[in-house]
């Protein structure tokens, strides 16, 4: 089995997944980058492909619950607070760790003039 076998078969356990014929499809680029940090990190062995889905699924069952009309427009949202809880977990890093950085590039990003590079300070 090659890696593409590997990553079709593990996409295939994620059945509300959006895509097309070709596979996954991202409306920003953002999402493309949040579905790679998830399919880098179980490549890394940081989890397993099951213990991501099961974490999605709690992830979108939550919000669910709380109202989401789950019309797929939010499922990378769903996706990218799985990936955070996830890593959390795992131990890789902690929730106030990321609510940091997030804070820290918000900040940045609002003190860059439009077209610059955002640098985050150290």
């Amino acid at each position: 089995m090659n890696a593409s076998d590997g990553v079709s078969s593990a996409l295939a356990a994620l059945p509300t997944l959006p895509r097309d014929d070709e596979g996954p499809v991202f409306a920003e680029p953002w999402q493309a980058q949040a579905f790679a940090i998830v399919l880098r990190l179980h490549e890394k062995g940081a989890f397993t492909w099951p213990e991501w889905a099961e974490t999605l699924s709690r992830e979108i069952t939550r919000a669910q619950q709380a109202g989401d009309p789950d019309t797929g427009e939010t499922y990378y949202l769903h996706w990218l607070a799985a990936l955070e809880q996830i890593v959390a977990e795992k131990g890789l890093t902690s929730i106030p760790d990321l609510h940091a950085r997030r804070d820290a590039w918000e900040r940045a990003a609002l003190a860059t003039p439009h077209g610059e590079l955002i640098v985050l300070g150290n």
